[in-house]
C-alpha cells in the first residue's frame, strides 16, 4: 500500500485544485495536490516538499482532514489530505498542467482522480471553510 498526501489550501471561499500532466497515471484528470511518502519523511513534510515541488508555493500544515483509503486496479493506496495554509508563493506550473482556484459548488463541474472524490463530497458540504 501507498501513502500520499494531498492538500486542501482554502483562501478567499476557494479551494486550489490542480490537473494532472499528460503522460502522468490519470492524464488531466484535476485532484488536490501533494504526492508520495517518501521513506525518510512524515506525512506532513511529504505534503510541504510535494506543494513546492509541483506549485512553488510555501505551506505549512493546519490539521488533517480526511484520510481515504483506495484500490485502484494496479495499487493500494491511503491519501492523507491535510488543510493547509499558504505561507508564500501564487503558484507556478511546475509538476501539473493547470491549477486553479474553485469554489465548493464549482468542484463537482471538475473530473477528479477517483481517490478524491470522498475528499470532494466533504468540502462540498463543509460550509464552515468556506
Amino acid at each position: 500500500m501507498f501513502i500520499v498526501t494531498a492538500a486542501a489550501m482554502i483562501r478567499d471561499g476557494r479551494v486550489l485544485i490542480s490537473q494532472r500532466k499528460a503522460g502522468s497515471h490519470m492524464e488531466y484528470k484535476w485532484e488536490f495536490p501533494g504526492g508520495k511518502l517518501e521513506p525518510y519523511e512524515t506525512p506532513e513534510e511529504c505534503i510541504v516538499r510535494e506543494i513546492k515541488e509541483e506549485l512553488d508555493m510555501d505551506i505549512e500544515v493546519i490539521d488533517i482532514y480526511k484520510v481515504v483509503k483506495f484500490k485502484y486496479e494496479e495499487k493500494d493506496i491511503l491519501l492523507l489530505c491535510y488543510l493547509c495554509r499558504i505561507l508564500s508563493g501564487e503558484g507556478k506550473l511546475l509538476e501539473c498542467n493547470d491549477f486553479k482556484w474553485v469554489t465548493r459548488n464549482e468542484l463537482a463541474d471538475f473530473d477528479f482522480v477517483p481517490a478524491d472524490l470522498p475528499i470532494v463530497e466533504k468540502l462540498i458540504q463543509d460550509e464552515r471553510l468556506f
